[in-house]
């Protein structure tokens, strides 16, 4: 089978058994159910966990990251097992070891949870203390249950069936339950069902499983072939061994969609519109893509979708042009079409079934490695998201018989591909020098594919790669020098960029602005005087209100401020002689840029004896000691909101280090959620009250304030607490909805203030 759109056929020598014959007959519906819901529980398990864990371990997104490696190695251990029981052990053997082995675990495992006794997480090696909670919490659940998609097909193939001899089109099954989990996760799961509950309901599906692998195995025994000692051997002795070149185009295979989900997700969240739930589109094609792939059926739309990716890929560079939040639909669908393509290839690059769950092992592997690279070795590598436009050429490379192309080329020809390879390689140093993002991506990627194109003898395929060395061209003569300079941490990619004017510099995350100061006069002479407040911060808007009046409660004076999120170090110019104000900040590279001048001078001009304490900002303001007068919560700005930071024991933990008559302000300007009434809900959990306000757009002197309105709630124990706020027409009491249910570290429901921000609810 090395025909990469070859389809199922029928291994002549296998014996048929009529589907219409007793057991025969229910074995596809059967394994087709048992393997639907146990992909279910795998898929549905990953965030369940990942989310009862986060409020111990704070926000950071090395969590997700280290759970994503965590799973998907655990995948691979769980492949490496369905391996051995196929290869060492008869068909009754197996059944006897996997469902003994669920039952152990249904038994000392289930229901899933956190266990209390690990306690906070170490100041050093978190990384560790995090897989060693996942692997003794959840490793032997996820563990057992993942190997049932290569050991079910693996029993299939004994069935005898007509379909059994290439039982490969199961996969298709599998990742359809891993694409209803998805989907139902955010949509249905999480706003209806604490974590409690989900666990628990992930256990009666675990049970049911059990159930469904007896059924498949009692099927399985009455419908397959007898040995003469009367055993079902899954694997027969004629195995022939995979060669080294199999082994690495289904690694490579592997390898190239897993780190272009994480990459496309990376690069769109951080360069076009880090938009809630995002995410779920890139993932849910991912799986997708096996199921079409996986499939006869799906090896005629391949053939079409070979023909659009170049295509596809040559439009990219246009974004570059006229940039728009319009354009990600371009790149989601690249990142499908090349998915597709790479699993069709995997499909077709299938081994006989006899090889089955060696080919499982090698495709876990390459899946791991891609995880590996994009999730954790790329923000290291790299200072910007340098892995999509690499992993976009390594698509492109993926397709059918492009070696045999490169061998095919004449002496102009290939002379011709090494020029344009040293061209883009040489745009990448420039662009990489420059730490411009849209270079280094634009250039890379571009010239590198026109390499792809041009192997074409196709006179359409060479004009797109003209064209597409053309807009390089272009993009190089009309980028300016706006960003100052680009750095990359665990946390995201942050950028110092001068605006138009050349007059403020801007603090970006991504696509988001996250602070902005004026270092230029009119003149266009460097500021000596004391920062100006900007941004969200404004003097005269609704954030200045809100600290003024609190201050005005108190006499004038903030004895102790608290603020949660450092960004460019803005909020320090609020402060007054006497006060002593406190900075949280989870990112060591957003630290060392407001510490910069160059860049800033608001910290150090208005805050050069602040604190900066470096964490989580809920687990370190936990630790420290005495009262706060005012608690500033402006983590969650834009458009990610860290959950843990809004639940009502997050409040609860905020209170305990509030100082009487204080209060605590949340920024919760965000452009596709409305997040007053989750603080309502939270803050009247913990008997406080909490009022709400926007800055007037009509009256907001945007060119002053560099275009950033603010969207603020404030919690206290008492309305006296707030001053003039509540007498103020400017605010709202925000009165939460007995209906609603508080966010809690136990539940939370990220679609509800998506949908008030709508209007659709």
């Amino acid at each position: 089978m090395n025909d990469p759109l070859q389809a199922i056929k029928v291994h002549p020598s296998r014996p048929v058994i009529s589907s219409s014959v007793g057991p025969a007959r229910l074995a596809l519906p059967v394994f087709a159910v048992t393997i639907g819901l146990s992909a279910f529980l795998l898929f549905g398990v990953q965030p369940m966990f990942t989310k009862m864990v986060i409020p111990r371990l704070g926000g950071t997104p090395a969590v997700w990251s280290v759970a994503i490696v965590f799973f998907q190695a655990v995948l691979l251990a769980g492949y490496l097992y369905a391996h051995a029981l196929c290869r060492k052990l008869s068909l009754r053997s197996a059944m006897v070891v996997q469902l003994g082995l669920m039952v152990i675990i249904a038994a000392a495992w289930l229901p899933i949870a956190f266990d209390p006794g690990w306690g906070r997480p170490p100041d050093q090696g978190q990384a560790f203390w995090l897989i060693m909670v996942f692997a003794v919490s959840v490793g032997l659940p996820f563990f057992v249950v993942s190997a049932n998609g290569p050991l079910l097909q693996a029993w299939y193939a004994t069935t005898g069936r007509p379909d059994a001899d290439d039982p490969y089109f199961l996969y298709g099954a599998s990742n359809l339950g891993s694409f209803l989990a998805l989907l139902s996760y955010p949509f249905v799961i999480e706003p209806y069902l604490t974590l409690r509950a989900q666990s628990e309901f992930w256990s009666y599906g675990f049970v049911l499983l059990a159930l469904g692998i007896a059924g498949c195995g009692l099927v399985t025994l009455s419908t397959g072939r007898s040995t003469p000692s009367n055993k079902l051997r899954i694997e027969t002795p004629a195995s022939a061994p995979v060669s080294v070149s199999a082994a690495m185009a289904w690694i490579a295979l592997a390898f190239v969609p897993s780190a272009l989900l994480v990459a496309v997700t990376s690069y769109i969240a951080t360069d076009i519109a880090a938009v809630p739930l995002l995410w779920i589109v890139p993932l849910a094609l991912y799986l997708l893509s096996f199921v079409i792939a996986f499939s006869a059926a799906g090896q005629r739309l391949v053939e079409k979708l070979l023909a659009i990716q170049p295509f596809l890929a040559a439009l990219i560079p246009l974004c570059a042009l006229v940039p728009g939040h319009w354009f990600l639909l371009l790149h989601i669908v690249f990142f499908f079409v090349s998915a597709t393509i790479c699993h069709a290839q995997l499909y077709g690059l299938r081994p006989e079934a006899r090889n089955l769950s060696t080919f499982y092992c090698f495709l876990s592997l390459g899946g791991l490695l891609g995880r590996i690279f994009a999730s954790l070795l790329a923000p290291i590598l790299f200072s910007s998201v340098l892995e999509y436009p690499i992993l976009i050429v390594a698509a492109l490379a993926c397709r059918p018989k492009l070696v045999e192309a490169v061998r095919s080329l004449d002496p102009i020809r290939a002379a011709a591909a090494v020029i344009i390879v040293a061209l883009a390689l040489g745009l990448v140093v420039f662009s990489g020098v420059q730490t411009h993002l849209p270079l280094w991506f634009w250039f890379s990627c571009i010239g590198l594919l026109s390499v792809v194109m041009m192997l074409s003898r196709q006179a359409p395929a060479r004009l797109v790669a003209v064209a597409a060395l053309a807009l390089a061209i272009i993009e190089i003569a009309r980028t300016g020098n706006d960003t100052i300079e680009r750095v990359r941490s665990f946390f995201g990619v942050h950028a110092v960029v001068a605006d138009s004017s050349g007059r403020a510099h801007l603090l970006a995350h991504g696509s988001t602005i996250h602070g902005a100061e004026w270092v230029r006069d009119e003149a266009g002479q460097p500021l000596t005087s004391r920062p100006v407040p900007a941004s969200y911060f404004h003097p005269g808007g609704v954030y200045a209100h809100a600290i003024d009046s609190v201050r005005a409660a108190r006499s004038g004076k903030l004895e102790r401020v608290a603020v949660v999120g450092l960004g460019m170090g803005s909020l320090a110019c609020h402060a007054k002689d006497g006060e002593r104000w406190d900075f949280f900040e989870i990112d060591p590279e957003l630290v060392r840029l407001a510490r910069d001048t160059r860049h800033f001078r608001s910290l150090s001009v208005c805050g050069p004896q602040a604190k900066v304490v470096l964490g989580d900002g809920r687990l370190t303001l936990a630790d420290t000691e005495g009262g706060y007068d005012l608690i500033v919560l402006d983590a969650f700005s834009s458009d990610s909101v860290p959950v843990h930071l809004l639940t009502r024991e997050a409040l609860a933990s905020y209170v305990a280090k509030l100082a009487p008559g204080g209060a605590i302000i949340f920024n919760i300007s965000n452009r596709h959620m409305d997040l007053d009434a989750v603080v309502a809900m939270s803050a009247s959990a913990n008997d406080l009250v909490t009022f709400a306000a926007i800055d007037d757009r009509t009256k907001v002197d945007f060119k002053r304030s560099l275009g950033l309105p603010a969207f603020v709630a404030i919690v206290a124990r008492t309305a006296e607490d707030l001053g003039a706020i509540a007498a103020s027409a400017r605010w709202h009491r925000v009165v939460p909805n007995p209906a609603d249910r508080a966010w809690t570290d136990d539940y939370s429901n990220i679609l509800a203030p998506i949908l008030r921000k709508f209007g659709w609810r």
